[in-house]
């Protein structure tokens, strides 16, 4: 897609600015709040939220809510983001500013992974012992991984996405990716890992599962992973998610398997003691998916009673039809 003369220099006025090149910069690098960026550049929010209001105007950057928080990222959309990536990547980090504001930016994630872990801390405790009553999860990972296979896409969305792991997992696969979750917590946990990955790929906001804050028919891939126990409605949840996907695109949600742990009815808010083959078939079924794999992971070892854990993948039943954001990839893809 092309854009008209004014309104290329219209967006390069946007960004000739010293602050605001500096706002790109970190914004390349993760998302952050106006507050990490006041105390990053040094400035008083007054004239941050001035820059950040003319890089919005001029569609280089995107704004969300989170609570009280409002965070900033790179536009969504691939043209202005490819454009943004771009001018990024030739400046110099050797610059002495440019240094000194990685430097803020690694206090600004130090702290965020302080929080992240005194977070873990208060909770492992019960994460591990969930843990401990099924199969590793590597194994599930392993499992994913060769599922999708090696091709890279456009976009992910990780419904649910807790710690953010998914996101990790196929970041090398994905141009963009997104996390939603309702827990500020588990943002922050997300957020953290995020930043000690190095990936900058990928954002998490806060958001209804049952209705995420992203655009339809806008994703590739989309994950449920250990989520759809927690909610009242998983089939409401699953339509959701199709909805989302672009023609041909995947869903693949990874659940327990029917038990009879009611512990974790009452100590662990599972609304659901697991699902069958069936009930997810026919939810897919009713979404317009189509069920196209099931695999099963046997619990290990010990003779406490424990947790079959199961992956399912769906695909949308629309025909892809030829997109010039596609065939660009896959031309670079063969290249």
């Amino acid at each position: 897609m092309h854009i008209s003369l004014d309104t290329m220099v219209d967006t390069l006025k946007a960004a000739a600015e010293s602050s605001r090149l500096r706002i790109l910069v970190l914004l390349s690098r993760g998302d952050l709040t106006v507050s990490d960026i006041t105390e990053i550049l040094g400035q008083s929010q007054p004239r941050v939220s001035r820059h950040l209001k003319l890089l919005l105007d001029a569609g280089l950057i995107g704004r969300y809510q989170e609570g009280s928080w409002a965070f900033f990222r790179l536009t969504d959309t691939d043209n202005s983001r490819d454009f943004v990536q771009r001018l990024v990547s030739g400046i110099s980090e050797a610059d002495p500013q440019v240094v000194r504001d990685l430097e803020r930016l690694a206090a600004v994630k130090r702290r965020r992974q302080d929080r992240a872990a005194e977070y873990f801390s208060e909770n492992a405790a019960s994460w591990d012992h969930i843990r401990s009553l099924h199969v590793p999860d590597r194994a599930v990972e392993a499992a994913l991984l060769k599922l999708v296979g090696k091709r890279p896409f456009q976009s992910m969305l990780d419904l649910g996405t807790g710690t953010g792991r998914l996101l990790e997992i196929f970041a090398p696969l994905y141009r963009r990716g997104v996390g939603i979750d309702m827990s500020r917590e588990m943002l922050t946990v997300a957020r953290a890992n995020l930043d000690k990955a190095g990936i900058a790929n990928a954002q998490v906001r806060q958001g209804d599962i049952f209705s995420p804050p992203v655009e339809r028919n806008a994703f590739d891939l989309v994950t449920i992973h250990q989520v759809l126990h927690y909610l009242d409605d998983p089939a409401r949840a699953i339509g959701e998610a199709a909805r989302l996907l672009r023609p041909s695109g995947r869903l693949i949600v990874v659940d327990f398997a029917p038990h009879n742990l009611e512990f974790l009815r009452d100590q662990h808010a599972h609304m659901r003691l697991g699902f069958s083959d069936r009930q997810i078939s026919e939810w897919f079924a009713e979404a317009g998916l189509d069920l196209e794999d099931s695999q099963e992971f046997e619990p290990r070892g010990g003779n406490e009673a424990r947790l079959t854990v199961k992956l399912w993948l769906a695909r949308d039943r629309r025909l892809l039809i030829a997109d010039p954001s596609n065939d660009s990839l896959q031309a670079r893809e063969t290249a």
